[in-house]
């Protein structure tokens, strides 16, 4: 079997190949629990529609031990490249980090990136410095397109955000695995373990989560459960599935066997 390696993006090195949002918590003390839980190193703020502030006027900065964890800002609610870069450059500031994972969505409704904006943004934003982790739809053109164009990190959905559908095109992802030469994050769309799990098989380097975890009955217990499905999906790439196959195949040995009696 492959001995496996650490996940590496840009300059930063990892061990956990799962990494987390911090919204949709019903308190900053549940997204601590669930964040540790879930075994991540990587947490995402959308700095534009995060709530940063709770009601008793507290940061969720603080719930974040940023000695435990690498805060990836998020340019979540931008609808075009104009402004997702300028929420990066607020981040930058605010956190005091080269890198982002950029969102430009199309509208409202599907919460689908677009993909002319979303290159526009990648382009602007590698010229400015930053390490981009872009979030895009599972064509593998734009994969590539988003590549060629500097992004540290590619993040093709898996299914609408927030829908909990799942890998809904398992070939397309198969695809932009195949071609990528950069880190493929699967983004969006899970909605419990065995989703982690396939994405994880198909040979994706990460998956990045929230409202999995969040919208849970238990999120805590659904974080410690996606923690599993991330080791047990990625023990099972690098182990090698058997093949499918139309009909039954013998599991114990047939040699010296008992021959059936003659009908």
């Amino acid at each position: 079997m492959p001995q496996d390696t650490t996940l590496k993006i840009a300059d930063r090195t990892f061990q956990s190949r799962l990494f987390v949002g911090t919204g949709k918590y019903a308190t900053f003390e549940l997204m601590q629990q669930a964040l540790e839980a879930s075994g991540c190193q990587v947490v995402t703020v959308a700095v534009r529609r995060e709530r940063l502030m709770d009601k008793q006027n507290r940061n969720i900065l603080d719930f974040i031990d940023r000695d435990r964890y690498t805060i990836l800002p998020n340019t979540a609610g931008c609808f075009c490249a104009e402004d997702a870069c300028r929420v990066a450059r607020l981040a930058r500031e605010l956190l005091d980090v080269d890198w982002v994972k950029l969102e430009c969505l199309a509208d409202p409704q599907t919460l689908l990136p677009d993909p002319t904006e979303t290159l526009q943004a990648t382009q602007t934003l590698v010229a400015e410095g930053f390490k981009v982790l872009v979030y895009t739809n599972d064509d593998p053109v734009m994969a590539l397109k988003l590549q060629d164009a500097g992004a540290t990190s590619v993040m093709p959905a898996a299914a609408p955000i927030g829908s909990g559908q799942g890998v809904l095109n398992a070939n397309n992802i198969r695809i932009i695995l195949e071609r990528a030469s950069v880190p493929i994050i699967v983004d969006a769309g899970v909605g419990t373990a065995s989703d982690v799990t396939v994405a994880m098989e198909l040979g994706a380097d990460g998956v990045l989560l929230n409202t999995g975890i969040a919208g849970a009955k238990d999120p805590v217990q659904m974080a410690a459960a996606m923690n599993h499905a991330i080791a047990a999906g990625r023990l099972a790439y690098l182990s090698g599935r058997i093949p499918r196959k139309l009909y039954a195949t013998a599991s114990s040995p047939t040699e010296g066997s008992i021959a059936a009696p003659a009908k």
